[in-house]
């Protein structure tokens, strides 16, 4: 029994029911080719078949009914009807014929590695989920809190910044300290025992990394105002959280939009994808002729493909671009607020409608603009 696009194509002996197999409809399609005894079944003869050209090996337009079982909402073989395949279309050990039901039980392997990974993967997620979820989430939540508490005590940012910026510094001029001590230990030992070359790179590299501190320590001389203007945005931006707690959750609101936007935009995209015209093309492989499918796209269809593309960059800057109004709506409501005992987890809420009534079309717009150099990037590089 083959499985062909104009359904089922048996030869006497047959024992499977037209109904066992579901077969799509391609009568609307005029090109597509359906087995004959010539093509398929040349002679009686099984091992011709699989020689055929409806067949070739495993590579035309018509397969085998094998028994099956499913994984993933995928048909896999069974391992004894591979074997028995193998047995009646290759009986006297051909090795091309062997070769290729050889690649369907490895396919079939790798399926089911696949699904025994995915398998073990999801139920180690279930055993452990109360440990993701706490140390994963909870925990992370409840540090960054205390974290941004601590840093509204006077002197602890101060300190954690210049600290790390020192330390920096001071990493680096170890660093060459210790490579220009390494050099000279290098160059003392007698016998010798590194060349001359590794003992210049040892040296130059000393010279560089002091070089490169010398350049750290100009940089932050220079830019300390700077730093200190970002270290008071830090100051505020954790008095901002700790008044309005809710702001940390936003971001999983726009992944939630983001996620509903996908979900209709891959259903679109999947449609669209099966829109093509099937086509067949042969070619010769040695002494085989091979058959190959394939869609071919019209140009509408391509076409609304770009359409597409640009649909899921603007919808995606624009969701980006709506959750930095809202952030910054919120924390300017709480900054220039003047009684800040009033201000709470209802700002966000109040600057997230806000900002969807009065403030959508800019960010639509500067997500059109994002979007816009976005798809020429896509031409050039397409």
């Amino acid at each position: 029994t083959l499985v062909t696009y104009n359904g089922l194509f048996q030869v006497d002996g047959s024992y499977v029911t037209n109904n066992s197999i579901a077969v799509a409809d391609y009568s609307v399609n005029n090109d597509t080719l359906t087995c004959t005894d010539e093509l398929c079944y040349p002679n009686n003869d099984p091992v011709q078949s699989f020689k055929s050209d409806g067949v070739s090996g495993g590579k035309g337009f018509a397969y085998y009914a094998l028994d099956t079982y499913e994984v993933m909402w995928r048909c896999v073989f069974k391992d004894n009807a591979t074997d028995t395949l193998d047995a009646i279309v290759n009986p006297n050990g051909d090795e091309f014929a062997a070769d290729v039901v050889d690649m369907a039980t490895d396919m079939n392997e790798n399926i089911k590695q696949g699904y025994d990974f995915w398998h073990n993967l999801f139920g180690d997620l279930w055993v452990s989920r109360y440990f993701i979820l706490g140390l994963g989430f909870g925990a992370p939540l409840v540090v960054g809190f205390f974290y941004a508490f601590m840093l509204r005590i006077p002197g602890v940012l101060p300190i954690m910044v210049w600290v790390s910026i020192l330390g920096t510094i001071a990493i680096v001029f170890a660093g060459a300290w210790y490579a220009g001590d390494t050099a000279k230990q290098w160059k003392a030992a007698d016998p010798p025992i590194y060349t001359e070359q590794e003992i210049n790179v040892a040296t130059y590299g000393s010279y560089a990394l002091y070089a490169l501190g010398g350049l750290l320590v100009l940089l932050f001389l220079f830019m300390r105002k700077r730093i200190a203007l970002a270290m008071g945005c830090v100051k505020e931006t954790s008095k901002a959280i700790m008044k309005m707690p809710l702001i940390i959750l936003f971001p999983v609101l726009q992944g939630l939009g983001f996620m509903l936007f996908m979900i209709a935009w891959t259903v679109y995209a999947v449609n669209l994808a099966s829109m093509g015209t099937l086509k067949t093309q042969s070619f010769a492989a040695g002494n085989i002729q091979i058959t190959v499918r394939y869609f071919e796209f019209s140009d509408f269809v391509k076409q609304c493909g770009w359409y597409m593309l640009f649909c899921f960059f603007w919808s995606g800057q624009f969701i980006i671009a709506l959750g930095e109004i809202v952030f910054a709506m919120a924390v300017a409501k709480w900054y220039f607020a003047r009684d800040k005992s009033r201000v709470g987890s209802l700002t966000v809420l109040s600057s997230i409608t806000t900002s969807m009534w009065y403030h959508s079309g800019t960010a639509a717009f500067g997500a059109l603009i994002i979007a816009i150099i976005k798809m020429i990037r896509a031409f050039i590089s397409y």
